[in-house]
């Protein structure tokens, strides 16, 4: 069982940044695929980014077409932790924003939310034009 705790999200102006955190539990967490995703009122809980790791080649990371260039995700093994940094934020990224975590081996599927067993309560984002 994998717990996951979101933690920074808030209001912010269009233009400016939030970095938002995920603790996770669990004595394995440098091999988990951890994501982040978002779902916006009355949308579907949509794809934001990934990160695999692997140990002789570091993490690989995937985005959105939406939010590559402007949102970077990174990750903590020896804290248990990832992390989403996210610059020139626009009133459209508003939503609430899920960690989630797929404990499986890598299978190179990393976008939909059925790949992830794992999620976190979410935190919300603001962003106000």
């Amino acid at each position: 069982q994998v717990q996951l705790v979101e933690s920074g999200g808030g209001l912010v102006q269009a233009g400016g940044s939030l970095r938002l955190s995920c603790a996770a539990s669990g004595r394995t967490f440098s091999k988990y695929i951890m994501g982040w995703f978002r779902q916006a009122p009355g949308k579907e809980r949509e794809f934001v980014a990934a990160m695999t790791w692997h140990f002789w080649s570091g993490g690989a990371t995937y985005y959105a077409d939406s939010v590559k260039g402007r949102f970077t995700i990174s990750r903590d093994n020896a804290k248990n932790t990832v992390f989403l940094q996210m610059k020139s934020l626009k009133p459209e990224d508003t939503a609430v924003y899920y960690c989630a975590a797929d404990t499986r081996p890598d299978s190179g599927s990393y976008y939909s939310t059925d790949e992830y067993a794992y999620w976190g309560q979410g935190t919300q984002v603001t962003v106000s034009s």
